[in-house]
């Protein structure tokens, strides 16, 4: 599937086969997630995407070829390939292992054709080995709802009492995997929303409400999957003094003025930009460990415009994936 320019609908198109070089994998997809920040490429809220571009950047497959200098893989290897497509290695942020704010970094669906599609490329080095225990479709969110809910909740620290704020693919793999560390779990979906709410607590939070709800309890950090800035002023007044509150989206609405009481306290906000390889290897082994479970609901490859509107539209309880079988 194919976007051609920012807000308009993707294209069913027949492009060649791509061919990998040195050092990439040709891999035949399986699954791919459908992810807000496709969303939000789509939607032409993130600039300069790469056009014509094939979306998708949760993608789980099967390397069909290997390129050349390629030891890491072999033919028949299933693979996940995740957001971060590609680091230069040699600037401040690569050489201190922030590979993340690489000012030349490349991201999958993005920057480089992604996963909307039944072939795929990508360099072999950013790439992830999957447990073979799984489908193609349960594995899909894992390789950005997984990665980055797992950085967003490495920031939290040692925080105990967590406020999640929009529940939707991320956030039932964060809420999954902070009740395996024994942390406590608030989700704030959008007002009214009973079916969101009643998921939430059966991913494990111990309380669910709207955004509009006050907190039931001073929160030690709050994570805001939802693209709403004026979800950070209400999480700050959720937060107890010393808490943070973590963005975890790549694009957000603008933050509206708030009063300097409600940061006063030392309270902290943050932001997750991206995500590194050890990032990925790291949530692999926890994810096993905590016997992480995805809601999915499938769409057909041909359906992406199908799964990116009932995203759009918040109709979705956990997370949309494309199939190409």
């Amino acid at each position: 599937m194919l976007l051609r320019s920012p807000r308009t609908a993707l294209e069913s198109t027949t492009l060649p086969e791509p061919r990998p070089q040195a050092g990439q994998l040709l891999v035949k997809v399986g699954a791919c997630g459908v992810c807000r920040t496709d969303l939000h490429v789509v939607d032409g809220e993130l600039s300069d995407p790469r056009l014509p571009l094939i979306p998708g950047h949760e993608i789980v497959g099967t390397v069909a070829e290997v390129g050349a200098d390629v030891d890491a893989f072999n033919v028949g290897d299933r693979v996940g390939i995740p957001w971060l497509g590609y680091t230069c290695g040699t600037c401040a942020y690569c050489l201190k292992g922030r590979e993340n704010l690489c000012d030349s970094a490349r991201f999958t669906g993005y920057t480089i054709d992604g996963g909307y599609a039944d072939y795929t490329v990508a360099d072999s080095r950013y790439c992830f080995r999957l447990p073979s225990d799984r489908s193609d479709p349960e594995l899909a969110p894992w390789l950005c709802a997984g990665l980055i809910g797992y950085r967003a909740l490495r920031m939290a620290g040692d925080g105990k009492r967590l406020g999640i704020y929009g529940f939707g693919a991320a956030a039932h793999i964060v809420a999954q995997l902070a009740h395996y560390q024994g942390r406590e779990i608030f989700a704030f979906t959008r007002p009214g929303d009973a079916v969101g709410q009643r998921f939430a607590r059966e991913m494990g939070a111990a309380w669910a409400g709207g955004s509009d709800d006050a907190s039931p309890a001073a929160l030690d950090a709050a994570l805001l999957f939802a693209p709403v800035g004026s979800l950070v002023p209400k999480a700050l007044r959720d937060v107890a003094k010393g808490g943070t509150v973590i963005c975890a989206g790549i694009h957000m609405s603008d933050i509206p003025q708030f009063p300097y009481a409600l940061l006063w306290g030392e309270r902290h906000v943050l932001s997750v930009a991206n995500l590194t390889r050890r990032d990925g290897i790291e949530f692999m082994e926890i994810a096993q460990k905590a016997a992480i479970r995805t809601s999915v609901t499938p769409f057909p490859l041909s359906a992406a415009n199908d799964a990116l509107r009932a995203l759009r539209g918040g109709a979705l309880t956990g997370a949309a994936v494309l199939t190409t079988t």
